[in-house]
């Protein structure tokens, strides 16, 4: 990213690179039931260290980096990424996230997806940015309206998430045009 730091505040909370020690605390975060109830199945449940060291080790080789670990007063607490879509998608990418359950209703993910909106349109070159949230995940769907999220559409009956059909809410944020 020339000389770009993979370091971003806003002086309460942080995104970065991952440190390999990161993950005993990410497989203890992760290891939440409540927190794969909102994540695809992709999400490993239960979640150990060697998941954590695995996806750790996926992100420390991304050029560009997309995949960041939140944190906050100074320890690790979640991950924050965005997923560059492809084709004539190309200037498109998808955010995903989840924090650990302490820092819940903290505004620390509300932080972090600014940051990383930021990152990525800026350095990323990206236009858009969007996220699926499942219909009963309200507090993500909240978190994305406060970062300026708007409702782009509502799949009906989309998902399938522990043997329940559910909506999808399809939410996205634009960059601002370049002058």
């Amino acid at each position: 990213m020339n000389g770009t730091p993979l370091r971003f505040t806003d002086g309460i909370v942080t995104i970065r690179k991952f440190r390999r020690s990161d993950k005993f605390r990410m497989a203890e975060i992760a290891n939440n039931e409540k927190i794969a109830a909102n994540l695809r199945d992709a999400f490993p449940s239960p979640y150990s260290v060697e998941d954590a060291q695995k996806f750790i080790s996926m992100c420390l080789r991304q050029d560009p980096y997309q995949v960041f670990a939140i944190e906050f007063e100074g320890e690790y607490v979640g991950n924050i990424g965005l997923h560059r879509q492809d084709d004539v998608y190309r200037k498109t990418a998808e955010l995903g996230y989840f924090i650990g359950e302490p820092w819940w209703n903290r505004d620390i993910t509300t932080r972090a997806v600014n940051l990383i909106c930021d990152y990525g349109f800026r350095e990323l070159d990206i236009i858009k940015i969007f996220s699926g949230v499942f219909s009963f995940n309200t507090a993500s769907q909240r978190v994305l309206v406060k970062c300026g999220f708007v409702l782009e559409a509502i799949l009906k009956s989309a998902v399938i998430k522990n043997g329940a059909t559910c909506d999808e809410y399809r939410y996205a944020r634009f960059s601002t045009p370049k002058v």
